[in-house]
């Protein structure tokens, strides 16, 4: 045990000692509340602490910390190893404090954010006890492992008060906020259609990370990484590539399919779909995942006062051979906008008013007579400036070189923590709309159903009920439960 934890239980608090000492078998088992003890003025430092050091849990603490006045003072990881590194890469000074037990984290009171940057099953459990414990969130995306999670996070996230910020960063982009700017000014009409993808083709994008060759029982806390999930025998691959299982992730839905929606709800301000389909395969990375790596998704969202009615496909596949171009494109009735993370392109078309006649068309199957008299009326109601469309229009944007949508993610994080406010652009409210959609893309592709959902009052919907006069099964009764 490192000295600096030593000291560190020696000096707690009794209040945060009842957080320390809660059994990991109980995650919502913390005190009701207990109030941060650090005030934060515009003036004072934001003390961080990272509970889970992988790959996303190293760029998202340095994003924190390329804003200012932001202080790394702890982390936690189940894996030795990382916490070498975190000593390494962030405690130069000597006194970044690690531990393998998040709790503690929780329990300083020189805390007063964390970044939550787990495997998906932990998400609530932590979130929950973190904002019982009085600290302000930033939780990686998706903000839930399963649909009827969320609610429970939302109200922890009310009664609590502290500022919380679900990590999909991409909409603090130049490029996703310039493509919103667009969608609101009516630039691209009504819209109607929307895709977006997210290809790879390597075994590193497939989540088939690197193991360390010192990975054991006694370097990684097995029994704790598990958590509520079925119990097995220690296993390096589960603990290293936790993506490839639905027992730890939520498959290339809740990866990446996130991104995507996360993006579009943030753009065309929507609530959500009502219908979801997904369908898919594991076509290349046969490695012992039980998660797809095809999949694709429909999803049907109704009109309301933002939007009019459209549909969204979207689609992952990690076996493209091909030309990859990852892009999201927002198609309306007057021109469609096609953008990423760096750059946007809109091309306005409109039709013109009047239809046209000949070529592939039925005219020339009229009688002479007959067509003679349909140019007549035609010309009658059409006159000649009816007829031409304006010129195909194409605007170009590039995000600056500086955007840094990461750090800028952060940025509005700790704004609102400065503030005292949980109006964060991804708060807990917007991050399970835009999750609860991915999770049932994937509850559609694991029990071969469509999903129906209520994007206003975030349930799901059965509707046979209704008809039928019989309630089925709850289509959440399938998934993992959850402890308490």
């Amino acid at each position: 045990m490192q000295s600096n934890r030593r000291t560190f239980i020696r000096t707690l608090s009794a209040a945060s000692a009842i957080v320390a000492t809660e059994g990991i078998a109980k995650p919502f088992g913390a005190p009701a509340y207990i109030p941060n003890l650090m005030k934060i003025s515009p003036n004072d430092k934001i003390r961080i602490a990272t509970i889970g050091m992988g790959i996303q849990g190293n760029f998202d603490t340095r994003a924190a910390l390329r804003n200012p006045d932001i202080e790394l003072v702890g982390v936690a990881d189940l894996y030795t190893g990382r916490l070498e590194h975190a000593k390494t890469e962030y405690g130069k000074d000597k006194t970044l404090f690690t531990t393998r037990d998040y709790r503690e984290i929780l329990a300083r009171p020189d805390v007063d954010a964390v970044l939550i940057v787990t495997p998906d099953h932990w998400h609530d459990h932590i979130t929950i006890a973190a904002l019982k414990a009085g600290k302000h969130v930033y939780c990686e995306k998706p903000m839930v492992q399963h649909l009827n999670e969320g609610k429970a996070v939302i109200d922890a996230w009310k009664k609590s008060g502290k500022t919380m910020q679900v990590g999909s960063q991409r909409i603090s982009s130049a490029a996703f906020q310039e493509a919103k700017r667009l969608v609101e000014a009516g630039e691209i009409g009504a819209i109607n259609y929307i895709e977006s993808n997210s290809d790879r083709f390597n075994a590193i994008g497939a989540w088939n990370y690197s193991i360390p060759p010192d990975a054991s029982p006694q370097t990684v806390d097995w029994d704790r990484f598990l958590g509520d999930a079925p119990k097995r025998p220690f296993d390096a691959t589960r603990f290293f590539r936790w993506r490839n299982y639905k027992d730890y992730g939520t498959g290339v839905a809740g990866d990446l399919f996130i991104h995507l929606i996360t993006g579009v709800h943030f753009v065309t301000n929507t609530l959500g779909p009502t219908r979801i389909f997904s369908s898919g395969n594991l076509a290349y990375w046969k490695d012992g995942r039980d998660v797809p790596d095809v999949m694709s998704c429909i999803m049907d969202y109704p009109k309301t006062d933002q939007h009019e009615a459209f549909q969204m496909v979207l689609r992952v596949n990690f076996a493209n051979a091909g030309k990859i171009s990852n892009m999201t494109r927002i198609i309306g009735n007057e021109g469609q906008i096609e953008f990423s993370e760096d750059n946007l392109i809109m091309t306005k078309k409109k039709l013109p008013i009047a239809p046209g006649y000949g070529n592939y068309d039925s005219f020339f199957t009229f009688t002479e007579p007959v067509q003679q008299e349909f140019v007549k009326q035609y010309d009658a109601k059409y006159p000649p400036d009816t007829r031409t469309a304006e010129p195909v229009k194409e605007v170009k944007f590039t995000a600056p070189k500086d955007d840094d949508a990461h750090a800028k993610h952060f940025g509005n994080f700790f704004e609102n923590v400065r503030k005292g406010s949980q109006g964060t652009v991804e708060d807990p409210v917007f991050g399970f709309r835009a999750a609860a959609p991915v999770l049932a893309c994937n509850e559609s592709y694991f029990e071969q159903k469509v999903v129906y959902w209520d994007p206003v009052t975030m349930t799901q919907k059965n509707p046979s009920a209704s008809t039928s006069g019989k309630k089925k099964p709850s289509a959440t009764a399938s998934s993992k439960a959850k402890k308490s």
